[in-house]
């Protein structure tokens, strides 16, 4: 008979315990289920969640190993860890000035044409040594997890060149090994046409498609490969060109899609069945459809629109309303949305699309899973998956889009082992 696995880590008397056990995805009103435990308890064995329920039920019937360390939570709320699916978290220099230039009247594409934006970020990441962007990369790294985060999405997309595209996604690589936090790679090589090409864009494109994709998928430096779907940026066909190539050598799709204009971004990323398609503020109608039929993920980023000082937002009710898989990320990157605070993103989530507590909760634990392609592996409490918990400082889990801006993070713990 098979010895019960010693508890190393045991988490008892907690007052509110979200599990988010139960159907992955949360699609509509599944999205409001917690798979809440009151007076909840966890144990872990190494790296492993072995129970999860009532507090003395799991106490009981733990076999504590020897060097067991046992957390009293005192009624505190305990979460799996955040998942933040859309990042771009690899740059060298930050671009406050654009923000400036935006309180002061500027359009996110007046400076991108005035040689801001993207483009301005290649520039210095191209100037930037590996081992300078490894220690920025890892201070945004530690930030993310005080907040609650265990797994990231992190693209490329400031290099734009063969060689650059491969440090950064190098740089992910590296920092996999180096932190905590797990990082799941996007090769982003057409998130915009570089300075030389501007002239020239089929030329960047024919880069793409037959230099740097061939490279990524070579020396197995990414899982997904995104775009930047968009008016003045790659359109449909463009988009429909790069992404086929990147699908026919075994990286998994992604699109940024319909965030300024509408140009059908949506529509394509689920005719060709990607993993998700983000941003989403100009989706049509037909777009909501055709991604709920083809399991598209939805990934919204508010802070994006915040930070750009928008009124429009992405249509999440209706998205939720019509059965799409909606997730929540930061966006995090130098430009347009610089936080590495996920729950701030889900206080917006609130006020600005109109999503309760627990909506927020399922968009940044099993369906933001989902987006990363790690449904039912990570983002829940459950017996078998990996011991990811944020533990918070607060009684009731509504309290964390309503209590904004401070962290009530108290503890995050990864893999098992405690962070913080």
């Amino acid at each position: 008979m098979e010895q019960p696995k010693k508890t190393t880590l045991l988490i008892k008397n907690i007052g509110q315990l979200i599990t988010m056990q139960g159907p992955v995805p949360r699609l509509g009103n599944e999205m409001k289920d917690l798979g809440l435990i009151t007076n909840g308890g966890i144990a872990v064995s190494v790296n492993e969640i072995v129970a999860a329920g009532k507090s003395d039920e799991v106490v009981g019937q733990a076999s504590l190993a020897e060097s067991c360390i046992v957390i009293d939570a005192r009624g505190a709320v305990v979460s799996p860890g955040l998942i933040d699916p859309h990042t771009h978290p690899v740059f060298s220099r930050t671009r406050e000035n654009e923000f400036e230039m935006r309180i002061q009247g500027k359009s996110y594409m007046e400076i991108a044409a005035a040689d801001g934006g993207i483009r301005s970020s290649v520039r210095d990441l191209r100037n930037s040594s590996e081992e300078i962007l490894i220690e920025k990369t890892k201070q945004r790294l530690d930030r993310l997890l005080s907040h609650g985060v265990t797994t990231i999405e992190a693209k490329s997309g400031y290099g734009l060149s063969t060689e650059s595209e491969l440090k950064q996604l190098e740089v992910i690589k590296k920092l996999n090994h180096l932190h905590p936090i797990d990082l799941v790679p996007t090769f982003l090589g057409a998130h915009e046409v570089p300075d030389e090409y501007r002239d020239n864009r089929s030329e960047y494109i024919e880069i793409i498609i037959n230099e740097m994709i061939p490279k990524v998928v070579e020396n197995n430096l990414a899982e997904f490969s995104d775009i930047f779907t968009e008016a003045k940026v790659f359109d449909i066909e463009e988009s429909e060109k790069i992404q086929s190539v990147a699908k026919k050598a075994g990286l998994k799709l992604k699109f940024h899609a319909d965030e300024l204009t509408s140009i059908r971004g949506a529509e394509l990323a689920a005719k060709m069945n990607a993993v998700s398609a983000d941003h989403l503020v100009y989706i049509t109608d037909e777009g909501i459809k055709a991604m709920a039929e083809a399991k598209t993920c939805a990934v919204l980023l508010p802070g994006t629109t915040f930070s750009l000082g928008s009124s429009k937002f992405a249509p999440a009710r209706k998205m939720i309303e019509s059965g799409l898989i909606v997730a929540l990320s930061t966006d995090c990157n130098p430009g347009s949305s610089f936080t590495e605070s996920l729950p701030f993103i889900m206080t917006l989530a609130g006020l600005k699309l109109k999503m309760t507590a627990a909506e927020s909760f399922s968009a940044v634990t099993v369906n933001a899973a989902c987006a990363i392609d790690r449904a039912g592996k990570i983002g829940q409490i459950k017996i078998g998956l990996p011991a990811d918990i944020a533990i918070w400082d607060m009684d009731d889990y509504r309290e964390l889009p309503y209590h904004y801006a401070v962290n009530l993070v108290s503890k995050v713990i990864k893999n098992g082992k405690i962070m913080s």
